[in-house]
C-alpha cells in the first residue's frame, strides 16, 4: 500500500478526522463552561477525564453511522495513529506542572500540547489543514499564556470553538482529494 493510498483510507474511514475533532471540541466546550460557571477544578477534571473518551466516543459515532470504523490491517499509517494518540496523555504532566505554578496556565498549556499533537495528523491524513490547526493552537496557547494570563476560561472556549470549526471544515472536504 502506498503512502497516498494509506492516507486516502484514513481520510475515508475517519471522515478526514472530523468526528474526532467534533468530540474533542465538545469536551473542550463542556470544560470551558464549567470553568465559567462552575469551578476550575471541575473544568480541569472534565477536560482531562473527557480527553480519555475522545477515541471511544469517536469510534461509537463511526460505528453508529454504519460505515467502517478502522483502517485495514495492512495500512502502514496505523502505528502512526497509535503513536499520535499517546502524545497528549504522555505530555499532560507538563500542563499539570504549569497549573501548579499558575492555575491560569492550565488551558494554554493543554492548548499547546494539543496543537503539537495535531501536527503529525498532516502526514496521517495527508491534509495540510492539520498543520494549520496545530500552528493556530500552539500560537494561541502561547498567546493566552502571555497576553491574557488571568483569563482562565478564555483559552478553553477558544480551543473548543476552533476544534468544532475545524470539524465542520474537515467534514466539508472530499475524503479523497486528488
Amino acid at each position: 500500500m502506498t503512502v497516498g493510498a494509506a492516507q486516502r483510507e484514513m481520510r475515508e474511514v475517519f471522515s478526514n478526522g472530523s468526528i474526532g475533532q467534533l468530540v474533542a471540541g465538545g469536551i473542550w466546550l463542556a470544560s470551558a463552561a464549567l470553568a465559567t460557571w462552575g469551578t476550575k477544578a471541575q473544568a480541569i477534571v472534565v477536560l482531562v477525564a473527557g480527553g480519555a473518551f475522545i477515541y471511544p466516543l469517536t469510534q461509537l459515532i463511526l460505528r453508529l453511522r454504519g460505515r467502517r470504523f478502522k483502517a485495514s490491517s495492512d495500512n502502514p499509517l496505523t502505528p502512526l495513529a497509535l503513536q499520535v494518540a499517546f502524545i497528549v496523555p504522555l505530555t499532560l504532566p507538563i500542563a499539570g506542572g504549569a497549573a501548579l505554578h499558575d492555575i491560569n496556565w492550565f488551558y494554554p498549556a493543554v492548548t499547546v500540547i494539543v496543537g503539537a499533537h495535531y501536527l503529525p495528523f498532516a502526514s496521517l491524513y495527508g491534509l495540510r489543514t492539520y498543520a494549520a490547526l496545530g500552528a493556530i493552537l500552539i500560537a494561541s496557547g502561547l498567546g493566552f499564556a502571555l497576553f491574557a494570563p488571568h483569563a482562565f476560561a478564555w483559552a478553553g472556549w477558544f480551543t473548543g470553538a476552533v476544534l468544532v470549526a475545524c470539524s465542520a471544515w474537515l467534514a466539508s472536504l472530499n475524503p479523497h482529494p486528488e
